[in-house]
């Protein structure tokens, strides 16, 4: 079989799409991204929240604002919207027809605010043991906290990150970016794909208990081992690192550049080219330990060194000897940086009214099946009879009965 004949990776795959701003709708673009059919359900009128996130919004063919924000745009690519109200008995009873010729059900509600419409777990996996069901929460389903509310800033604070952003002695500073929303969304596309493998293996599906909380602490990664291995909390290094020296910010004559050094070797190389090789033979700087535990002393005179050369000129003259180093980019010199173009990070996606919106390609590069961008973020309710007609294979007049019908309260 030729590369041009293998299907993407999760084709086949059908995914009933339940969430709403971008922890959960991350998860679904990437399971979308991967070849998945990604059904997007969304409130009469308003749709997912972010649609209303604005401005800035997209805009169409004639470069006029629509109605949706460009924040929507972020999670939202190759699904297809379908509007119900799932709070009456019709739109409910859609979702459990839909369900039954579903893969996968991801859902970010409050710990159960489904179950009131017969659409929990419990319920669903009575008419398909076959369904991965994926709850995304901010706190889980289990434990003291499990029926708040949970937004990424307040996540932030609470599994410690704000603690360690910023610069040292300062306030409490949050990431520039939803890390925990977006971190959040790739645990639980990770769960889902162990979750799809597993059911090749029993034919039965599972519920996955994904919570912001568990991610945001989980990611803290060796900021956590610092802490349990020692019984001290990290203090805010600013952009030093705490285990690493030197790995920080520095100044040059016009303006701040990046170094990282990660080894020993590197140090050696970094200290030649300032032209004091003999830092590398000072026994408190020969070792990465000697450096953290004398950083105090090592980084001012990194420093002095640092501001006699122009930021470009340290740049190619680090990189010629191997030192990772890098420059502070806006948003704007990122997208004209050589390698984002060579890569092809900004994408154009056609829409079906004859203009196109910009997007960010996946970073998931599969060398036989790759990603493949079908579709620009939905209009609201773009595909609702088209996909209750084909996926529930009812007549034009039926899905114009549900459509249209009477709405009573579930």
């Amino acid at each position: 079989m030729t590369t041009t004949e293998r299907k993407a990776p999760l084709a086949g795959l059908r995914v009933l799409d339940l969430t709403r701003v971008l922890a959960g709708p991350w998860c679904t673009q990437n399971l979308a991204d991967l070849g998945a059919e990604v059904i997007k359900v969304e409130r009469p009128g308003a749709g997912d929240d972010t649609r209303g996130w604005g401005p800035p919004y997209l805009q169409d063919g004639h470069r006029t604002d629509t109605e949706d924000a460009a924040y929507f745009g972020a999670a939202n690519r190759n699904k297809e919207s379908v509007v119900l109200d799932i709070g009456t008995a019709q739109g409910a009873d859609v979702v459990r027809q839909l369900v039954r010729r579903c893969d996968i059900l991801v859902e970010n509600f409050k710990v159960g605010g489904l179950k009131k419409y017969g659409l929990d777990y419990e319920s669903l996996q009575a008419i398909n043991p076959a369904l991965i069901y994926c709850s995304i929460t901010g706190f889980g389903q289990t434990g003291p906290y499990a029926s708040r509310p949970g937004y990424d800033f307040m996540i932030q604070g609470l599994g410690g990150l704000m603690s360690l952003t910023g610069e040292p002695g300062g306030e409490p500073q949050k990431a520039g970016v939803a890390v925990a929303d977006v971190m959040t969304g790739m645990y639980a596309t990770v769960a889902v794909l162990a979750a799809v493998v597993e059911r090749h293996r029993s034919g039965l599906g599972q519920h996955l208990d994904i919570a912001l909380l568990d991610c945001q602490v989980a990611m803290m990664a060796n900021q956590n081992m610092n802490y349990l291995c020692t019984g001290q909390a990290p203090q805010r290094p600013g952009n030093a690192h705490q285990n690493l020296v030197p790995y920080q910010v520095f100044e040059a004559s016009d303006g701040h550049l990046i170094v990282a050094v990660g080894n020993d070797a590197q140090f050696r190389s970094f200290a030649q080219e300032l032209g004091h090789s003999e830092w590398a033979q000072d026994p408190r700087f020969m070792r990465n330990a000697g450096r953290v535990t004398h950083r105090d002393i090592l980084v001012p005179m990194l420093a002095q060194s640092m501001r006699t050369r122009t930021r470009d000129s340290w740049l190619q003259a680090l990189e010629a000897v191997g030192i990772p180093a890098g420059p502070i980019n806006t948003m704007e010199q990122v997208y004209q940086d050589p390698q984002v173009v060579a890569r092809g990070l900004r994408l154009d996606l056609p829409t079906e009214q004859g203009g196109s919106l910009p997007s960010v390609a996946s970073p998931l590069r599969l060398s036989a099946t790759p990603v493949q961008y079908r579709s620009a973020p939905p209009r609201l309710g773009e595909h609702t009879r088209e996909v209750l007609g084909r996926v529930l294979d009812l007549s034009p007049d039926e899905v114009e009965a549900l459509v249209s019908g009477p709405a009573e309260q579930a």
